[in-house]
């Protein structure tokens, strides 16, 4: 019986013979392609460096000149601006020599991308120096792209080919002692000025080198810049400030790309300049403004696979360092067990960021991760640590429109059973989408005073009631 309505469904219907009613019915059905279905258009980005094929052809032949006619090892004991005179002047002289038949516009275009590719990183370097984008992806010699402003956009950089990009991935890398090749085949790394670059190579990455550089901020963002942003309001900042100011534990969660560094470096900044910092990174990023700072960074095994120092033991050793804060760049492992330690005995203040969608999602990480110690906790032992180690999360998202937006406060009470309790004080509102695509929305206080505002009452800092009633509170 059910095979036979099987087969009956599948069967295609007859058509009927074509009449005013079917025709009327047939165009009652279809309809009009919703806004939302619509393909989201891929902008593109140009550098404006290009060069047609004869430019390209001059500027290979003068590039291969160059490296016959100059010693290139020499560059090293010079300075860079006389180092760039010097590939100038001689890439000069050898066009005129050759009469090259091109304009004096792309003669300098030529000579700008001859001395990146022998000073610099060759291709990327016109990304580098917009301090608009925020991420370079390479995706192969041929597939560029940038995040800029919170949107991705392609951009018209290439390489010549994967030799030339595994050239610079290589540049890079080796700099720093490192190295990568078939035997190890992905590498992090930082550049000059702070940037972190990751990159993977064949035989793991099948469609050719891949690299990933998160850009390094020179400018330094505070609270009114934020504002100014829309990633927070000035009652949060200022509660912000308080719980810092305070010596209040905080954990800034969010998704990767959603500016819990900044949010870090924000937050940092609130510390008094009296109070002795230790940071503690995977990669340097934070720019503390603070003069008392002491800034640890992990180190990778050598070629022989060893002389690792991992968080855990950065962690543990700034204990012996008499902090009076401690920041941890990032959570992300074992460290997490001697962080909650920390938290507990007696080092108040800390601040760290962990990746989650949520912040239940970002207790039940910290779970995970001491967990990964091998530490046999009872759960519910392990949740009262955690509760009485944590005092705030702050949650950060970056949203449909690219805007990074911080979403959520929520106050960690304690326990109930074996739940950890949490008290949401502000929220992002959300009401939907504009006629551009931005979010709309609007960040609230919930009505929910923080335990914490007595607390920090009897530190001197006082924080007025009127910051946690939302609008239809004010009435009564």
């Amino acid at each position: 019986m059910l095979n036979e309505l099987r087969n009956r469904l599948r069967q295609s219907p007859q058509k009927p013979a074509a009449s005013p009613t079917t025709a009327s019915e047939a165009t009652s059905h279809e309809r009009e392609q919703l806004a939302w279905e619509e393909a989201v258009p891929l902008n593109n980005y140009s550098t404006r460096t290009q060069l047609n094929p004869l430019e390209v052809e001059w500027r290979e032949k003068v590039y291969e000149q160059l490296l016959k006619v100059m010693d290139l090892s020499l560059l090293d004991s010079l300075e860079p601006s006389e180092a760039t005179k010097q590939i100038r002047e001689i890439c000069l002289r050898l066009l005129d020599d050759h009469s090259a038949p091109i304009s004096v516009a792309s003669r300098q275009l030529i000579i700008k991308q001859i001395t990146d590719e022998v000073l610099g990183l060759g291709p990327l370097e016109p990304l580098l120096a917009d301090s608009t984008v925020s991420d370079i992806l390479i995706n192969g010699a041929k597939s560029v792209y940038v995040e800029r402003f919170g949107k991705l956009q392609r951009t018209d950089v290439c390489f010549r080919d994967d030799a030339h990009l595994l050239n610079i991935i290589d540049r890079i890398v080796s700099a720093l002692g490192r190295r990568i090749d078939e035997s190890s085949p992905l590498v992090d790394a930082r550049l000059k000025d702070g940037s972190r670059v990751n990159a993977i190579i064949p035989p793991l990455a099948i469609d050719g080198p891949s690299m990933s550089i998160r850009r390094f901020a020179v400018d330094l963002l505070n609270t009114e810049s934020l504002i100014e942003r829309g990633t927070l309001t000035a009652a949060i900042a200022l509660v912000l400030k308080a719980i810092v100011r305070g010596r209040m534990n905080v954990l800034v969660s969010g998704g990767t790309g959603t500016g819990k560094t900044t949010m870090l470096n924000v937050l940092s900044s609130f510390i008094p300049h009296n109070e002795r910092i230790v940071t503690i990174e995977d990669s340097a990023e934070l720019q503390l403004q603070q003069p008392h700072v002491v800034r640890l960074e992990t180190r990778p095994p050598n070629i022989e696979g060893r002389g690792e120092v991992n968080q855990r033991e950065l962690v543990r050793n700034s204990l012996r360092m008499r902090p009076d804060r401690i920041v941890i760049g990032e959570v992300r492992g074992s460290e997490a067990l001697d962080m909650l330690a920390a938290m507990n005995t007696g080092h108040d203040g800390s601040l760290t960021t962990i990746h989650a969608n949520t912040p239940r999602d970002a207790l039940g990480r910290i779970e995970n991760m001491v967990a990964m110690t091998g530490a046999t906790f009872p759960i519910k032992a392990l949740r009262q640590q955690i509760a009485s180690a944590i005092d705030v999360v702050v949650q950060l998202e970056r949203q449909e429109d690219g805007k990074r937006r911080l979403v959520s406060v929520q106050e960690i009470n304690g326990m109930e059973g074996e739940i950890i309790t949490m008290t949401e004080i502000f929220t992002f509102e959300r009401r939907g989408i504009g006629e551009h695509g931005e979010v709309l929305g609007d960040y609230k206080p919930t009505g929910m005073v923080p335990a914490f505002r007595d607390v920090l009452a009897k530190r001197g800092i006082e924080l007025p009631l009127n910051l946690f009633r939302p609008e239809w509170m004010e009435g009564q």
